[in-house]
């Protein structure tokens, strides 16, 4: 990946984002498992061509930090900290994950992320709990014991204000949040990612206009509105999240016709590294984003 510093963030940061992972044949990391295939294939195909500033890695780089400071404190005999993890499959292919720290005695892995406050405000751990489970998985499939997953989130938009002032809102700068590993749980991971593995190992020669396309979720897709319109009136009587709730809007309210307005792909547009080199972004969004 091409790192630039087009704010002239000081040196040590700039060496921080360009100390990057360098991508091994048939070897896919437990994080990398977490995208559509679109996007990890495109992602090891291009890395050499994508271009990121540091500046917009601030925040991966505060967790670099973060994860080199707890890496450095002391351990009991019972810990392992920063351990990397290796299963061969039966493919030949290799799942790796490095632990931020193991506890042998619990059996709990444990994980470090920095989070938006809307990542706990909405519950959205679905990742998290794959990325766990995975983690789980890594350490059974290597005879160790694992029977929780735990990650701390920090929170870097958390308000102290805002804590006092809504019962709802985290009342700490870091939240806890656990799963519980059981043998169904471990069972449904090893499905997920043999089977996310067989898609990989499909299309790793497929073009790049060929690859699966990402699904609505994995492109962060906010979902399709419609709007209630009126002739000779430029904005919406009404906006509905179904075409028959804005029917059913329309016949009790009036209105001469349902406009459909598709849904912004939140990924595509600001989060993804390698939209250039995907035919679905260069469809949708490469004319908007020269803002031609």
């Amino acid at each position: 990946m091409k790192i630039t510093n087009k704010t002239n963030l000081p040196k040590p940061i700039e060496d921080m984002a360009k100390s990057e992972y360098s991508y091994t044949p048939k070897r896919y990391s437990v994080t990398s498992l977490l995208k559509s295939t679109r996007q990890l294939l495109l992602t090891r195909r291009h890395n050499n061509e994508i271009e990121q500033d540091c500046a917009d890695m601030i925040w991966m780089l505060f967790g670099q930090a973060v994860h080199k400071v707890l890496e450095e404190k002391g351990e009991g005999a019972e810990l392992c900290k920063e351990e990397k993890l290796t299963v061969v499959l039966d493919t030949g292919y290799t799942i790796s994950g490095i632990l931020d720290l193991y506890n042998l005695d619990t059996g709990e892995v444990t994980d470090y992320k920095t989070a938006s406050i809307w990542k706990v405000m909405f519950k959205d751990y679905s990742d998290w709990e794959k990325q766990g489970m995975m983690y789980a998985w890594l350490l059974h499939k290597n005879g160790f014991p694992c029977n929780k997953a735990v990650f701390y989130a920090i929170l870097k938009d958390w308000s102290k204000a805002e804590a006092k002032r809504k019962h709802d809102y985290p009342q700490q700068s870091v939240v806890r949040v656990e799963f519980d590993v059981n043998d169904e749980s471990l069972a449904e991971i090893d499905r997920f990612i043999n089977e996310k593995m067989d898609e990989v190992i499909a299309n790793e020669n497929a073009p790049d206009d060929q690859l699966p396309m990402c699904s609505e979720e994995d492109r962060w897709n906010s979902g399709n509105t419609y709007a209630v319109m009126k002739k000779g009136r430029k904005t919406a009587m009404r906006v509905l999240n179904s075409k028959e709730k804005a029917l059913e809007w329309r016949e009790e309210n009036g209105g001469d016709y349902i406009e459909e307005r598709k849904g912004e792909d939140k990924r595509c547009k600001d989060y993804c590294a390698c939209c250039e080199f995907c035919s679905y972004w260069q469809e949708t969004y490469k004319t908007e984003d020269k803002g031609e």
